[in-house]
């Protein structure tokens, strides 16, 4: 029973390794997304050779960097840092880069003088006129202390 199993999960796999464009053809979109680029027909098999070649060629230097990177990555002798381009740009654009994604104006001096030292200045004050008021009632000796250190 369990040998069935496997045999039927095998022949659906071998089905779906054998489709031609013919049955490419026939994929009906989902209503909310588009259709895959190996599954447009036009994309995939109507390609100019010169498109072929450019593709070709971006793969061929995208694996070789992968190679290069691999290589320095596994070396068991290595002793420097790996330097990533591609770390070394989004580090960059995350720290040193930060004017074109803020610019300081009116409105984002207000919002930051709002969020940032408002509620500070209003924390200090309630604190400051609760502290004032019971040291006021002590005085006057009609505070009742909730929690009694000594007695």
């Amino acid at each position: 029973m369990c040998n069935n199993m496997f045999s039927v999960h095998q022949s659906e796999r071998s089905v779906s390794a054998r489709r031609t464009p013919a049955d490419m053809a026939d994929y009906k979109e989902a209503p909310l997304a588009t259709r895959p680029k190996t599954l447009e027909s036009a994309e995939y098999f109507n390609v100019s050779p010169d498109y072929r070649r450019a593709e070709e060629q971006r793969a061929a230097l995208k694996a070789r960097l992968k190679r290069q990177y691999q290589l320095q990555l596994n070396n068991p002798h290595r002793k420097e840092l790996i330097e990533d381009p591609a770390l070394t740009r989004w580090t960059y654009a995350r720290t040193n880069n930060i004017y074109p994604n803020f610019r300081p104006t009116a409105k984002t001096s207000l919002l930051g003088g709002l969020f940032g030292v408002v509620p500070l200045f209003v924390l200090f004050c309630v604190l400051k006129t609760n502290r004032d008021n019971r040291e006021q009632q002590i005085k006057d000796g009609t505070y009742s202390r909730p929690y009694k250190l000594s007695y």
